[in-house]
């Protein structure tokens, strides 16, 4: 079971085909996954490759730490042609490189998963999140960006690994490949230990590797999901979605946000729009005013399923790239609570909205925090989703924001 100086023992040659097994599954199912269409008739296709594809990568992930482990104590086979110093290196540092990917591959996948919300659990009994990582767009891109450069290292590795097999079966004749397959011995026993280049050259190679996707990464989603300020202006009467009566003060939004929320496989799931604007005329006194709203919908972030989202199924951002909400406000008894009652126009849908939310003012400066349900069948959304056992019919909106009173 155990390795010695001229062949591999039962565990290292375990090790070895099982996790090469699970790669090539777990690759396999996510080329079919990335080539499946996005509609109500293959989700539920999609949900379930997927699932695999990340279970087979956690799988991976926790057989390579133990195959690790198990080499770092294990004497490792001697090479077989020590005098060709130049590719005994070589296939020592593809070695040491497919350590590499066994555990930057997986790992990083898992991160992605565990910074975004939704799509394909992992069937693990671990939960699908990881400690210190946070749910963030952010962490997402940049997981993702290391996740997929990564992938190319392994195919990479593994095809000099396969080409390097094939060269000792078929040119060498020797038994390289016979001491992994079925432990054959082979080999000087007294021959000088590896080199010890090899490993730090793999070391610097990830280095090089996982900072240059990290950058790029890390640049992708760099840009938060904010308000766009610089079109945030307020409304004149004409622009108003009703009449506004004369002098009634206009704000200016400085800050906000504008999420939904909506359940996924029973899972809620958030989706951000990163560009919008508010046009909004309101006083004080009267608590009485009205509001516009603008939202590019090519800016919705959705977690996992983003590329769905935005399809023709749902919002179809190829063909609608905007939403408005246009309401009169009014205030209840009196105190912070009002409700904007208006129509939102959304995929050239026109629904009535109620949106109830709490309204603090200090001076110049206000705050609003605001809630609406909605109804994605009022839209004609998902249409072919008949039931809510993939995407619930229910979606809360929630906005906030602050607003100064314009000069």
């Amino acid at each position: 079971m155990t390795n010695t100086k001229t062949r591999y023992g039962g565990v290292a040659r375990f090790f070895h085909w099982t996790i090469a097994l699970l790669i090539v599954t777990a690759f396999a199912l996510g080329i079919i996954g990335d080539n499946l269409p996005r509609n109500a008739d293959t989700i539920g296709t999609l949900k379930t490759l997927y699932s695999v594809h990340k279970t087979m990568g956690v799988t991976v992930f926790l057989l390579a730490v133990l195959r690790i482990l198990w080499a770092l104590s294990q004497p490792r086979p001697v090479p077989l042609h020590p005098d060709n110093r130049l590719e005994t290196l070589a296939a020592e540092i593809v070695h040491w490189a497919l350590y590499g990917t066994l555990v930057v591959v997986p790992l990083s996948g898992w991160i992605m998963h565990a910074a975004e919300v939704g799509f394909a659990p992992i069937w693990w009994p671990f939960g699908q999140s990881l400690p210190f990582v946070p749910k963030s767009e952010f962490v997402a891109h940049a997981a993702k960006a290391v996740h997929g450069t990564a992938v190319f290292v392994l195919l990479g590795a593994v095809a000099a690994h396969i080409a390097g097999a094939l060269k000792h079966v078929v040119i060498d004749k020797d038994a390289t490949l016979a001491r992994m397959t079925k432990g054959a011995e082979a080999g000087d026993p007294t021959v000088v230990a590896h080199d010890k280049l090899a490993p730090f050259a793999a070391l610097l190679m990830w280095g090089v590797v996982i900072g240059g996707a990290l950058m790029f990464g890390t640049a992708q989603g760099a840009a938060p999901a904010t308000t766009d300020a610089s079109e945030s202006t307020t409304s004149s009467a004409s622009d108003s979605p009703s009449e506004v009566l004369s002098e009634v003060p206009e704000w200016t939004v400085t800050d906000g946000s504008l999420t939904f929320s909506v359940a996924q496989s029973g899972a809620p799931i958030e989706g951000v729009f990163g560009t919008w604007n508010a046009k909004i005329a309101y006083d004080v006194e009267t608590g009485a005013g009205t509001t516009q709203v603008n939202i590019d919908t090519t800016t919705l972030t959705l977690g996992s399923v983003t590329s769905t989202a935005i399809g023709p199924e749902f919002f179809n951002t190829s063909a609608f790239t905007t939403s408005v909400f246009e309401a009169d406000i009014v205030r209840l008894d009196a105190g912070p609570v009002h409700q904007a009652n208006g129509t939102l126009t959304l995929i050239g849908q026109t629904v009535p909205v109620t949106l109830e939310f709490v309204l603090e003012t200090d001076g110049t400066t206000a705050t609003m925090s605001g809630t609406a349900a909605l109804d994605r069948r009022d839209f004609g959304m998902g249409a072919g989703y008949a039931d809510e056992s993939t995407v619930g019919f229910a979606v809360d909106v929630t906005v906030n924001l602050t607003a100064q009173l314009s000069q």
